[in-house]
């Protein structure tokens, strides 16, 4: 191309494509030069040595938009992307936000967020829920509530943070004054993340001490166990063949019901792992053991996190894989022992009369409320690293299908064994089945000792175990993490974010060290049933009202047509606008109806101990009031309603992070000032560095590209 025959193509949102010749370049003149994808960039004489890359784009820019020259660039970089093999208005394959970074591709965002939703409770709360709520007539309420609340709030998180490429916090530039929601999430992520991890740290000392020809767990011989012990093994000696004319106490007890056995397991988990105290402000030794297995799992975590979603993106091709070929060879061993089909059939026969009953209605909602992992912040953040015009609508449908039905699935492969513990036993099913850590660690080891090769089958369970909990730990801590570089929003912090992943990982590790006492499971549980019970369904349904009613509803329909190119469809806009809102509502009301204060097998928490579970539920929900006066009083306004109104508003570096995006509404009329808070990214991002504001205000360098 000849310098006479030079054409611009720059582009100005809703313009027509021009184009016109522009005259040669004289000294100290930038013009523009086309490059690969019809990128252009500026051309730099020798005269103007001291003019930056980035002020001689804007200049260009400016100087376009004055001419009436500008979607050139827009049109022809369509072009260019769909003459190599992409859709015009989808992400190219390199990292749009070059300095944030965006997800290797597609598939990374789908299992990591698969990794996050299914979690340690799909395999031990699921399943304990739908045959004590009526089998398999507790399906039915449960996709009820998946269709028409799961769903729908989990496009609403994923299109959230999507759209502004902001995690938990930089998102509540929609209307500032209810920042408070993110800070809420952050607090409610830091509780989960304590705990979570401590329970992988267990899942690794399973792991480790089911490395031996005989579990440790199997027999009653061992230096802990107590005279009330009857091991599940020593019931099949004396049960097979003819049975012997006066069997012992114990295990007469055991096989008539009257009074309850106390298995080696339960000894092992409660005498030897935790050496479990009697109070749970007697906190007495911290577990050395546990406390190294502890270590290790957040070892693990840091190193999976070390560049953020470019190395726990790669990780997640096993951790959220695996975990299914260990269900599906647990599954196919459970169906071929004797009982399986008992215990299959105890967990999916229907008892239609429970249909009634409002506990179950309230049960498979919060069941599908807290499964997805709503209102923790994961889902906003990890939404954040796509690209702006992933079809995001299409991963909330399939992440979300994919959750359910494994917890369907995990609960065959856990009714199949307990099933066949229970016909060796000879016992009903429901004497054997549990929830939570007493089917994690109690009763499901047990049930292994009775399969050949037991120590195989214990690996892969635990392992399972690990996994399923990382990949939720993963989001955790990058939740945490992102928010916090994302406030901050300087160009240091975003160099040293391996730093503040390291930060964030030792506090973890350190308030966590509690939790590894003889008094850690009384605290574990305390904060499991009150660190994100009530919390969340207020902060959820306080951004529904938010985004639907403060923001509007009709401006962020146009946002998400803008980004995906459809609007959502007709039932997701009724579910936001009134079913979702209103089943939330209704789990928050069912939460505080069927309130029961917390018990841990025979212990009753003190009067105390439940306060200080109350405080932490409500430390998270006080992040809104609070924030929300705090902005009040930082906003102009000569009245009150005044500054209600500007708090509420949309701050004006709202909308997508990346210039280029930034059409409709968006689009600047303006040239685009270093405190405006979008990006401008060039193709060469190591050459040019500009301004933009973090979503605290302060400013940091962003690579730019027109």
């Amino acid at each position: 191309m000849s310098g006479g025959d030079t054409r611009a193509a720059i582009a100005r949102p809703g313009m027509a494509v021009a184009h016109g010749p522009v005259a040669p370049s004289s000294p100290g003149q930038v013009t523009l030069l086309p490059v690969q994808r019809s990128f252009f960039l500026p051309r730099f004489s020798r005269a103007t040595p001291s003019i930056s890359l980035a002020e001689s784009a804007l200049k260009v820019w400016h100087e376009a938009y004055n001419s009436g020259l500008l979607p050139q660039l827009m049109a022809q970089h369509s072009l260019a992307m769909a003459q190599n093999g992409a859709v015009p208005s989808e992400a190219t394959k390199r990292d749009q936000n070059l300095k944030r970074g965006n997800w290797g591709n597609q598939i990374e965002f789908v299992l990591t967020s698969v990794g996050y939703a299914v979690g340690l409770g799909n395999v031990w709360r699921f399943p304990y829920l739908c045959y004590r709520n009526g089998g398999g007539a507790f399906m039915f309420p449960y996709f009820i509530m998946l269709i028409f609340c799961g769903i729908p709030l989990f496009f609403m998180e994923l299109s959230f943070g999507q759209f502004a490429s902001q995690g938990c916090l930089g998102v509540w530039r929609i209307s500032p004054m209810f920042k408070g929601v993110g800070y809420g999430m952050m607090v409610v992520s830091t509780y989960i993340g304590i705990y979570y991890n401590v329970v992988i740290c267990i899942a690794f000392y399973y792991f480790f001490s089911s490395m031996t020809h005989v579990l440790p767990w199997a027999y009653c011989n061992n230096p802990w166990n107590t005279r009330d012990c009857a091991g599940v093994l020593d019931a099949s000696n004396l049960t097979n063949g003819s049975r012997p004319a006066t069997l012992p106490s114990n295990l007469s007890h055991l096989l008539n019901h009257s009074l309850q056995r106390t298995s080696p397991s339960e000894e092992y988990w409660r005498l030897y792992v935790l050496k479990l105290s009697d109070d749970i402000g007697n906190f007495g030794e911290v577990r050395l053991p546990l406390l190294g297995c502890l270590g290790v799992s957040w070892v693990v975590v840091f190193l999976c996190l070390i560049r953020g979603v470019k190395s726990s993106g790669k990780v997640v091709y096993f951790t959220a894989t695996f975990p299914y070929v260990v269900l599906t060879i647990l599954f196919v061993r459970g169906v071929t022992l004797e009982g399986a089909f008992t215990g299959i059939m105890y967990y999916l026969t229907p008892q239609w009369d429970k249909i009634l009953e409002a506990k179950v209605w309230g049960d498979a909602a919060s069941q599908i409320f807290y499964s997805l992992g709503c209102a923790w912040g994961g889902l906003i953040t990890m939404a954040s690293y796509n690209k702006f015009h992933n079809n995001c609508y299409r991963d909330s449908v399939i992440i979300s299908i994919t959750n359910c039905a494994t917890s369907v699935y995990a609960g065959f492969v856990i009714f199949s064994i307990l099933g066949f513990m229970a016909s060796h036993l000879g016992v009903d099913v429901s004497r054997v089945a549990d929830h939570g850590p007493g089917l994690a660690f109690v009763a499901y080891p047990e049930a292994l000792t009775l399969l050949p090769i037991s120590p195989l089958w214990s690996l892969l369970f635990f392992f399972m175990l690990i996994l399923l909990g990382l990949g939720t730990q993963f989001c955790l801590l990058e939740t945490l993490v992102t928010a916090i570089v994302d406030e901050v929003g300087n160009e240091w912090i975003l160099q040293k974010k391996t730093y503040v992943t390291l930060g964030v990982a030792v506090a973890g590790f350190l308030l966590g060290i509690p939790l590894t006492s003889q008094a850690g499971i009384y605290w574990l549980l305390l904060m499991d049933n009150y660190a994100a019970s009530f919390s969340l369904v207020v902060i959820s349904c306080i951004m529904c009202v938010a985004i639907m009613y403060i923001y509007g509803h009709r401006n962020y329909f146009q946002d998400i047509q803008m980004m995906l190119g459809f609007p959502p469809p007709l039932f997701f806009q009724i579910c936001w606008r009134f079913v979702s809102p209103a089943i939330i509502f209704f789990i928050l009301v069912f939460t505080v109806i069927q309130y029961q204060p917390i018990t841990y097998n025979h212990y009753q928490y003190p009067g105390w101990a439940v306060a200080i579970g109350f405080l932490m539920a409500l430390s998270s929900v006080l992040c809104i009031p609070l924030y929300a006066m705090f902005r009040l009083c930082r906003t102009d306004g000569d009245t009150l309603l005044q500054r209600l109104k500007n708090a509420t508003k949309p701050s004006r570096d709202w909308g997508p992070a990346l210039l280029e995006h930034r059409t409709g509404r968006y689009a600047p009329t303006i040239i685009p000032s270093p405190d405006d808070g979008f990006e401008v990214q060039p193709l060469h991002p190591d050459k040019a560095q500009i301004p933009i504001v973090g979503s605290n205000g302060s400013s940091r360098l962003q690579d730019s590209r027109i």
